[in-house]
């Protein structure tokens, strides 16, 4: 099994070298990290996947990103409102619908849970929300995840967790965010497999560059 973080932002969208960040990474307990814009590459050890994060767009414009990607790249669309979010997954090579906190409650419901378990698209459960708000907003996310996570139970999409770090201070051991998954509701078989679940997929698994 493969224990992967997913979402990171390194330099310069972020704070941290992608080899500082994958150094941190391996003391953290992890194998593999997606990361968003880098290319792929292996840093002593450390497989790094390179993803892309689509966003705040129109969906037509959204769906050409898509096709744009390339192979082997983890593609993740920010979530919208209903309408939106059953276009994108109906999208051949849409990987992840994330931000899910971020949008209407009514905005992933039975439909888009049907949906996505069909087309084998994982939602996205970021802790960030968990690890940086406080008050309301760390609140909603919390109910909009446990919403999530009763409708995946239900339909069996797939879900992962992730941290979005754009620093090494925003970075999680494995332990720490198992244990703000299980604050969520989740059962320890379902920590395993979100945190598995960007490593084992087929996409994001294209050739790296061994960089020492």
């Amino acid at each position: 099994m493969t224990i992967t973080d997913t979402g990171l932002r390194p330099y310069p969208n972020g704070d941290s070298s992608i080899r500082r960040m994958a150094l941190e990474a391996a003391g953290l307990g992890f194998d593999s990290l997606v990361a968003i814009g880098i290319p792929p590459a292996d840093y002593s050890g450390i497989t790094v996947r390179e993803g892309v994060l689509i966003g705040n767009i129109p969906a037509r414009e959204a769906s050409a990103a898509v096709k744009r990607s390339r192979e082997g790249t983890l593609v993740m669309v920010e979530a919208g409102d209903n309408g939106f979010n059953r276009a994108m997954l109906g999208v051949k090579g849409v990987h992840v619908l994330c931000g899910i906190q971020n949008a209407d409650r009514h905005a992933f419901d039975h439909v888009t849970a049907k949906m996505a378990a069909d087309n084998g698209v994982a939602v996205d459960i970021s802790l960030a929300p968990l690890i940086r708000k406080r008050g309301a907003s760390r609140q909603k996310a919390l109910q909009r995840y446990r919403d999530v996570l009763m409708l995946s139970r239900k339909f069996s999409f797939p879900l992962i967790l992730s941290t979005h770090a754009s620093s090494v201070l925003e970075m999680r051991s494995v332990r720490e965010m198992s244990a703000l998954a299980v604050m969520i509701g989740f059962d320890l078989p379902e920590v395993e497999s979100a945190l598995a679940c960007a490593g084992s997929a087929s996409f994001g698994t294209g050739p790296v560059r061994v960089i020492v």
